[in-house]
């Protein structure tokens, strides 16, 4: 089972080491010691504490669908040409990249700064591990 310290576990959440510290110390977070003696958190805990953690914004658009992967963020950049566009989001930490038509940006009415729902719906999504050193 991985491990992770306190370091690395606040570099994967997005928060300072003190912030993981508090939550430790907090009994929020479970950790214990590792052979070493160093403090540490189990990769499952850490990934249970992370999903429970997460916070999105509420998607607006009260729509049911079958896609599970959904953000909400602002438009931050539109590049476009005569038939096709790059759109860019800002889904809170995440940048998310759609391509298409420029009609549909146009029948969209995007623009920097507008409201979106980023929505994927593939079988196709690549997963991968960090490479041992």
């Amino acid at each position: 089972m991985p491990q992770y310290r306190i370091a690395e576990s606040a570099s994967l959440l997005g928060v300072s080491d003190d912030t993981v510290r508090r939550w430790v110390d907090g009994g929020q977070l479970p950790a214990e010691r590792d052979a070493a003696g160093r403090l540490v958190v189990d990769g499952a805990a850490l990934a249970e504490f992370t999903r429970d953690q997460a916070r999105s914004a509420p998607d607006p658009s009260a729509v049911g669908r079958s896609a599970r992967n959904r953000w909400v963020g602002l438009v931050t950049e539109i590049v476009s040409d005569k038939v096709m566009s790059q759109v860019e989001i800002q889904c809170g930490p995440h940048r998310v990249v759609s391509l298409m038509s420029t009609e549909a940006v146009r029948e969209l009415g995007l623009v920097p700064g507008s409201l979106a729902v980023a929505v994927v719906k593939s079988t196709n999504v690549v997963v991968e591990t960090p490479g041992e050193g």
